[in-house]
């Protein structure tokens, strides 16, 4: 095994806040590419004080900031603005998650660099792309996973859809955009070019439908939202157990179904040559959903759990964070990394995919606004320690 990493030797300038660029710009530091994270001057990236803070900054930033060196330039002055693109014309890559037309106004649009850097890798996160008749509209994640398509179907017939308590479009959108830069860096091997990457959010969780348009287009019908089952597959659901707990049984391959219902103590469900295929169990959903919740309903969650694992049948818990923490098999898959913040131990997810010969891993949690003015403005560009200085006075950094 060898320290260098798959993206070792790449520079990544990172604009924009909040989750969908800074989450691309985590994987690709967690794998090894230089981030350096511009962020205004001040209090930074909003998202340092979303949800549970400690000490002044919120856990979620320790994690989405990992191994990114933070700067602050205003953007909004000629002098920030001059120095954002000098790191740019040094860059490999650029991700940036302002509203369409914003970089532009600020003249670091991609089209400034074709001459200056013509192998950057400008990577652009919207709501809706940077194209169209929308492309200038507001687009948080949770609207464009409305008008994706995932939230109709997410939610339970009748009601209003769900979403899950996640922020899964802008994290969605930000595993396309690393994706993307992935590919553009290949690209840019044989051909010495740079290119556009534009990912929307709304198309990142399109891209997650599945069947859903052909199946429009080709027979006419709209998938519907199922709550906790799978439209056309055949047992996969979810059960409540004797002690309240709830957990997933996926029992729709033929011969895993009839292990399934033996265990299930319905050996006449088993053999029913109604249920032998898929097309013939979604016909009897209901009956075979009725026999597994009532089965499910009688046992402790762990018992019946070590049933359908001795009959090999898809099935597991469903877990929140402290059953995960406490977990033998996440832990030693190395699923938390510890890090520590003023002195105290915190854990944070790793992140995959898992490699064998080059590893991502976590050097250092996301670290204070402006902590690496002096490496990055001093180091990469030359300033001297009174330039420096003068850049804070006036308001720059």
């Amino acid at each position: 095994m060898t320290e260098l990493k798959p993206l070792s030797g790449y520079r990544v300038i990172e604009l924009g806040q909040l989750l969908a660029g800074p989450f691309a710009g985590a994987l690709l530091a967690y794998f090894g590419a230089e981030v350096i994270k511009i962020e205004p001057p001040g209090k930074g990236d909003p998202l340092r004080n979303w949800r549970v803070v400690r000490d002044g900054t919120s856990l979620w930033w320790r994690s989405l900031g990992r191994n990114k060196k933070c700067i602050t330039l205003d953007l909004k002055t000629a002098r920030g603005r001059q120095l954002a693109k000098q790191l740019i014309d040094g860059a490999d890559v650029v991700i940036e998650n302002f509203r369409p037309g914003v970089m532009e106004a600020w003249e670091l649009g991609p089209e400034q660099f074709k001459q200056s850097n013509p192998g950057l890798v400008y990577t652009r996160i919207s709501g809706y792309g940077q194209t169209g008749p929308y492309a200038n509209r507001p687009g948080f994640a949770s609207v464009c996973e409305g008008i994706s398509g995932f939230r109709y179907l997410n939610g339970f017939p009748g009601e209003a859809p769900v979403r899950p308590n996640l922020s899964i479009g802008d994290s969605i959108a930000g595993l396309h955009a690393a994706f993307g830069v992935a590919l553009a860096l290949l690209s840019r091997q044989s051909s010495g070019v740079g290119q556009v990457v534009d990912v929307a959010l709304y198309e990142a969780m399109f891209n997650l439908l599945e069947a859903v348009v052909p199946e429009y287009d080709g027979a006419g019908i709209i998938r519907e939202p199922s709550g906790t089952t799978v439209t056309g597959i055949v047992p996969t659901n979810t059960y409540r157990c004797a002690d309240g707990k709830y957990v997933v049984i996926g029992g729709n391959g033929d011969s895993i179904f009839k292990r399934l219902m033996l265990a299930a103590g319905r050996p006449d469900l088993a053999e029913d040559p109604r249920c032998a295929d898929n097309a013939g169990r979604v016909q009897c959903e209901q009956e075979i959903d009725s026999a597994l919740s009532a089965w499910c309903s009688e046992l402790p969650s762990a018992e019946l759990l070590t049933l359908l694992a001795e009959q090999r049948v898809p099935a597991g818990p469903i877990y929140h964070a402290g059953d995960m923490l406490t977990d033998p098999h996440f832990n030693a898959r190395g699923l938390f990394e510890q890090v520590e913040i003023n002195g105290e131990p915190l854990k944070i997810p790793a992140m995959i995919p898992r490699l064998s010969e080059t590893p991502g891993n976590t050097s250092w949690p996301g670290s204070e606004v402006g902590s690496h003015n002096a490496e990055v403005l001093g180091g990469l560009l030359g300033l001297d320690e009174a330039a420096l200085q003068q850049l804070k006075a006036e308001g720059v950094i």
